[in-house]
């Protein structure tokens, strides 16, 4: 059976390289990051729950937890997913409507330091 995953994902290319990541909100510190994972964002936990697939439940205290919104990629999946339980972390899936391929594409660009295209569009008409 051929299973499909309703994480949100986003293809990166650099040079010849392409590499396929999945989109995850964390408690995890970047300490414990598989080697390519990449935070797209840090906010407290509270403000980034609402862009879980599922619904994160927790108190007052964990809702000032810093969580991030990050990449993580398709070969180092079950090694991210590993070392955030075995120090019980929170790994949970983004939503994909709410994270979709269009926002990811900006964040990632915001990320790099790279005005996007409307962005420098405006600067060209300045």
């Amino acid at each position: 059976m051929n299973m499909t995953s309703i994480t949100p994902t986003i293809g990166v290319t650099i040079g010849r390289q392409t590499r396929l990541y999945y989109v995850y909100i964390t408690t995890a510190p970047a300490a414990f990051d598989a080697p390519s994972t990449v935070t797209i964002c840090a906010a407290p936990l509270a403000d980034l729950a609402g862009m879980s697939l599922d619904e994160i439940v927790f108190d007052s205290c964990r809702a000032k937890t810093i969580a991030r919104l990050i990449l993580v990629d398709t070969t180092e999946r079950s090694c991210q997913r590993r070392r955030t339980r075995e120090h019980k972390h929170l790994l949970a899936a983004a939503d994909p409507v709410l994270v979709g391929l269009t926002r990811l594409q900006q964040w990632l660009w915001q990320r790099l330091g790279v005005p996007s295209a409307e962005e420098s569009a405006q600067l060209g008409h300045a």
